[in-house]
């Protein structure tokens, strides 16, 4: 019996570092008091009225509203779904992902409607915070990821994260060749500079706002800590307009980039891999290993989180599993802080 006490206090004192982590809030930033998203396969909710009532009354407005940097005007109907500010950016949008699909079926039964993928991921496939950047993605790694959402291998470590699972939901409900289209168009488009990585003692003090962090009013500011805070540039162009090319800040804590170099570019002192292995020396992408080099810090920390708890299991993760598993959470902010931080070519 003491035998059995001494293993098991053994197995404990001697769990990963991580184990007791838990997902770092600030990379999935969901409410804490949101409800557990519904599954991938659930049926479409049925609509308010209030708030479709609501939603007619906005887009009627005939205001001409303009987006910096854009010669455009338009009204609220005609930025509605998917804002198109600069044509010029991208080539001619499949139906898929100008304006998704309304009537979708998952095993037959009734689903969502398939949201266009540019509402979410932008026309340029910049995509946000909150969700992933597409754009310049080799076409055979965005089919995977999209075959691997539909197997329900690519979900959340937090459960509250209701766009992991819509995503997954949109995937079981398209069909290969809307995938195709989707994957050939932001592969067409080559990926740019979008983020700048600041490192800082103190943040603006920000609250959740649907899987964004938003800047409260008031001006007050707090000590960063242990976080990366991810902002729009500009609240209004960013969430208001969803300007293309208005980008976003990611604060981070001092000396956390340098930290991160060490990590990403010599492994720590075997903690971890060197990223550029498979992702190249600048991080730009080998073959159908995706560039990382200059994406959103906070998507960066939940794929190495997922991969390290597997939640995330596709075809590719076995190659991640060496690089994650001894990796704690300020591990997962320094290398995301790093990555986000180098330039794009």
């Amino acid at each position: 019996m003491r035998t059995i006490v001494v293993l098991i206090a053994l197995s404990v004192f001697c769990l990963p570092m991580f184990a007791a982590d838990g997902p770092p809030a600030w990379a999935y930033n969901t409410d804490p008091n949101a409800p557990i998203a519904p599954p991938p396969e659930a049926p479409p909710a049925p609509q308010n009225p209030a708030a479709a009532a609501a939603a007619a009354k906005r887009l009627a407005d005939p205001t001409l509203l303009s987006a910096a940097g854009s010669s455009l005007k338009l009204t609220r109907a005609q930025i509605t779904p998917v804002p198109d500010w600069f044509p010029g950016d991208h080539p001619p949008m499949p139906e898929i992902v100008a304006k998704g699909r309304q009537q979708a079926t998952i095993k037959g039964q009734p689903a969502q409607a398939i949201l266009p993928c540019a509402l979410c991921h932008l026309a340029n496939g910049k995509g946000r915070p909150e969700n992933a950047g597409v754009a310049g993605l080799p076409v055979y790694y965005f089919i995977q990821q999209m075959t691997d959402f539909k197997a329900g291998n690519r979900l959340s470590a937090d459960p509250r994260k209701v766009n992991s699972n819509r995503m997954a939901g949109f995937a079981m409900a398209l069909t290969d060749d809307e995938v195709k289209a989707a994957a050939e168009y932001f592969a067409a488009i080559k990926w740019s500079p979008w983020i700048r990585v600041i490192e800082t003692d103190t943040v603006p003090k920000v609250k959740a706002n649907g899987g964004l962090f938003s800047v409260l009013p008031g001006g007050e500011k707090e000590p960063i800590g242990q976080r990366i805070i991810e902002i729009p540039e500009d609240e209004e162009q960013a969430n208001g307009l969803r300007n293309s090319h208005s980008g976003f800040i990611a604060y981070v804590p001092v000396g956390s980039v340098a930290k991160g170099k060490e990590l990403v570019t010599t492994g720590g002192g075997g903690k971890t891999m060197q990223c550029g292995i498979c992702h190249g020396a600048d991080l730009q992408g080998i073959g159908p290993v995706p560039s990382i080099a200059g994406r959103s810090a906070s998507y960066i920390a939940r794929e190495l989180y997922d991969f390290q708890q597997g939640i995330r299991k596709g075809q590719m993760s076995p190659m991640m599993k060496p690089a994650v598993e001894k990796l704690n959470n300020e591990d997962i902010l320094e290398i995301s802080a790093y990555v986000a931080s180098r330039p794009v070519e």
